[in-house]
């Protein structure tokens, strides 16, 4: 995810409980509720507006109250889909479900001393528009599982605050983040010209649009060409293009944003000057992968269709 800083915060529980003097009786053993518990608290999760979007850090505090000292993993429901960044300290985290559109992720592998509690912040960052009016969101939750339990030995819900543009939290409204996507691409006629090679490439201008919030971490192209044509590599380029299709990019969009790049289509050396046929880029979202594709408010403008004509050699 990203770089992990360890902040451990540490209480002895019950150390004073096992003394005993000749003036007080001896302490009384811990309850069935608290005995062998590794419970988790949470405090409110509080959003502030940037340009792109609004970001906050959730503290969140396991405590081990068992005799030994154990690993513990987190499960965490996102508040908002494709919104969490990061846990400090800890890793591995990987998603294993969605909840009403909003990932679910275990991040694991931590170790806690009998008595002692270790603080957790969680990262996170919304891509929608900052408002001038403070917002809600309810649902997100973490669950504590400790090693080799079958299940969360404690769990704890947790609200989300989205400050407004100045900096109010007063009488929020509901978050509602889209859930089908609004994508759209333009692409126009292509000519491949002859290279000292004799390989022949072409340059189109393509411009993708992210209309609203719906989660997506990065928005995928499929190439349909003619016989021969491929795509040769995209500009500029932070992912692996393949000769059938691309990632836009640039990384994830907010809503509203238009991005322009270069794609540079490309066909063997031999092939003959002349209309080489017609072709389509259609993209779409790319969020979880257990789940079906993200729908699209309005398919019809999810693919851009061109021609690719071939250049006679000087």
């Amino acid at each position: 995810m990203t770089t992990r800083t360890a902040r451990i915060a540490t209480a002895l529980l019950g150390g004073a409980a096992a003394l005993i003097t000749l003036a007080a009786p001896a302490a009384a053993a811990p309850s069935a509720a608290t005995a062998g518990r590794v419970d988790v608290t949470a405090q409110r999760l509080v959003l502030d507006p940037t340009d792109r979007g609004y970001v906050g850090t959730l503290t969140a505090t396991v405590t081990n109250r068992r005799s030994t000292a154990t690993s513990v993993s987190l499960i965490l429901t996102e508040p908002a889909g494709a919104s969490f960044t990061s846990v400090e300290p800890g890793g591995g985290c990987f998603y294993t479900r969605l909840v009403e559109n909003r990932l679910v992720m275990s991040c694991g592998g931590e170790r806690i001393e009998a008595g002692r509690s270790l603080t957790f912040r969680l990262g996170f960052h919304v891509w929608t528009t900052a408002r001038s009016y403070p917002m809600v969101a309810n649902g997100g939750r973490i669950e504590v599982l400790p090693e080799g339990a079958a299940a969360a030995s404690d769990a704890t819900g947790f609200t989300t605050l989205f400050r407004s543009t100045s900096g109010s939290l007063r009488n929020p409204r509901p978050y509602v983040q889209a859930v089908d996507t609004d994508l759209s691409i333009r692409g126009s006629a292509v000519t491949l010209t002859p290279q000292p090679d004799g390989t022949l490439l072409g340059r189109m201008p393509v411009t993708v649009r992210y209309g609203n919030d719906a989660p997506t971490f990065a928005v995928d192209v499929t190439a349909a060409l003619p016989a021969g044509v491929q795509v040769d590599h995209i500009e500029p380029q932070d992912m692996p293009s393949f000769p059938n299709g691309f990632t836009v990019p640039g990384g994830r969009f907010m809503p509203g944003e238009e991005r322009t790049f270069d794609v540079f289509l490309s066909a063997p050396a031999g092939t003959a000057a002349g209309e080489l046929g017609s072709g389509t880029f259609t993209l779409k979202g790319n969020y979880f992968w257990g789940a079906e594709d993200p729908q699209d408010v309005d398919p019809s403008d999810n693919t851009t269709s061109f021609t690719v004509t071939a250049a006679a050699a000087n």
